[in-house]
């Protein structure tokens, strides 16, 4: 095999080392060299912090740094292993295999034989299955890495139990806008690895436009200005308006369709129909349409809500929820997307009860703790001369010919069980009434049950 020859020429290694810096993106060349020059992360790193005080003195331990894209993760991990002096190592679940896994801990092993740490980065960590996790955990106990994860993912669900109870997690958050505007600005002034020199302008308000266009993403913040400058170098150096309208043209938010930010964004928009927050509730609506969730699946959830939360306090709720359903079906977006926040907004701002949900579950609950109760003979159907012989039907009162259309006397629960309370509305839109008379209606029954005892 032929290996490359180092060059004997010191300057032509240092133009051949400026050449390449040259080809490294923007947000590669700005990575931050010190703790100092991170961005955001104010709780996690912030003076006298335990994490921060580990990282200064070297004495690093293994982690899960969980976060958005972004936020500074492959930069924590590198600022751990040059701090701690340790050789750096990082693979990525999504292209590494078990085989790669294991050849990096070989060498790892034989590094910390030599009395030297490896900090050992793993990307997208969540990706890796049981068996691939596993394979860390004899060198984490060892000492043979210094294992750091990062996941955009809940640790709690992605992670085994194993691996997590031998690393720390660490809650990193998405940048704010305004560290991000200063991320910028450092990388527009900064003339060794920004873009300093190059005589960019660019108006504070447009600046911060690419920030919040970013989404807590200090990577795509600096890829966006970067794009921005290079567009802007053919009109005299400055980024204008019509420029960044070009640049920002297909942005896009954050949004995992199965992952940790879907769940939480439809438990949002549920909980903001059940607190009667309509504003709330179209927001979250917006939010997951605009971040690619299918329309089908938020219109099923809306007529679960209308089940659930809002139930016979409006039974209005559930027949608008089904047509802004079959709504959206027949027009597509865009146009059926306004079916669905109007529907969403309705459900947020009606009465609201839970007192058929919660009739179901104990009705359910009794099920399954009386199992297959004999029907009472008095409400069988008896088709058949022997059924009638048998008792079926014997006994029934036929409501309709009773006084006020109801026998007060009849029971409709097994034996077995006795008479149950299911259903307890709620003092709240209709239900108002449907108490009003299912109390009156309960009160008469216990005292025809009573007389007749």
């Amino acid at each position: 095999m032929t290996r490359a020859r180092r060059s004997p020429d010191p300057e032509s290694d240092l133009l051949a080392d400026g050449r390449q810096d040259a080809m490294r993106p923007l947000a590669e060349r700005m990575r931050p060299r010190t703790l100092d020059e991170m961005v955001g992360q104010r709780r996690l790193l912030a003076p006298g912090s335990a994490l921060r005080r580990a990282v200064e003195s070297g004495r690093v331990h293994s982690m899960v740094l969980w976060g958005p894209p972004g936020c500074g993760k492959t930069t924590l991990a590198l600022l751990l292993a040059r701090y701690a002096d340790a050789d750096f190592r990082a693979i990525s679940a999504v292209l590494s295999g078990l085989p790669e896994v294991r050849q990096v801990l070989a060498e790892a092993a034989q590094r910390f034989a030599e009395g030297r740490r490896t900090v050992l980065f793993v990307d997208e960590v969540h990706r890796f299955n049981k068996a691939q996790q596993d394979a860390f955990l004899p060198h984490i106990e060892r000492g043979s890495i210094v294992f750091v994860g990062a996941t955009t993912e809940n640790p709690s669900f992605e992670l085994n139990s194993a691996l997590l109870s031998r690393c720390r997690v660490h809650v990193m958050e998405a940048v704010s806008v305004d560290d991000i505007v200063g991320a910028l600005r450092r990388a527009l002034d900064d003339g060794e690895r920004g873009l300093g020199g190059q005589g960019i302008e660019v108006d504070a308000a447009l600046l911060r436009e690419i920030a919040g266009a970013a989404d807590g993403d200090v990577r795509r913040a600096l890829t966006l200005l970067e794009i921005a400058a290079e567009l802007a170098a053919d009109e005299g150096g400055r980024i204008s308006e019509q420029t960044l309208l070009q640049v920002l043209a297909d942005r896009t938010r954050r949004f995992d369709k199965g992952g940790e930010q879907f769940y939480d964004q439809i438990s949002a928009l549920h909980k903001s129909v059940r607190s009667s927050n309509p504003d709330a509730a179209v927001y979250w609506l917006a939010r997951m349409l605009d971040g690619g969730c299918d329309p089908a699946y938020l219109a099923r959830r809306l007529t679960r809500m209308a089940v659930e939360d809002i139930g016979l306090a409006d039974p209005r709720a559930l027949q608008m929820a089904v047509d802004a359903w079959d709504t959206y079906e027949r027009l597509g977006s865009p146009e059926g997307d306004l079916a669905l926040a109007q529907v969403a907004i309705y459900l947020a701002s009606t009465a609201k009860s839970n007192a058929a949900y919660n009739a179901w579950n104990a009705a359910r609950a009794d099920v399954r703790e009386h199992g297959t109760a004999e029907v009472p003979l008095h409400l069988r159907n008896a088709p058949t001369k022997l059924m009638k012989q048998l008792g079926y039907s014997k006994g029934y009162q036929y409501d309709h010919d009773s006084a006020g259309g109801i026998a007060l006397d009849q029971t409709g629960f097994p034996d077995a069980i006795g008479e149950r309370v299911y259903y307890e509305p709620v003092e709240r839109g209709l239900e108002i009434k449907l108490k009003d008379k299912l109390d009156r209606l309960r009160a008469a029954r216990e005292q025809a049950r009573r007389s007749r005892g």
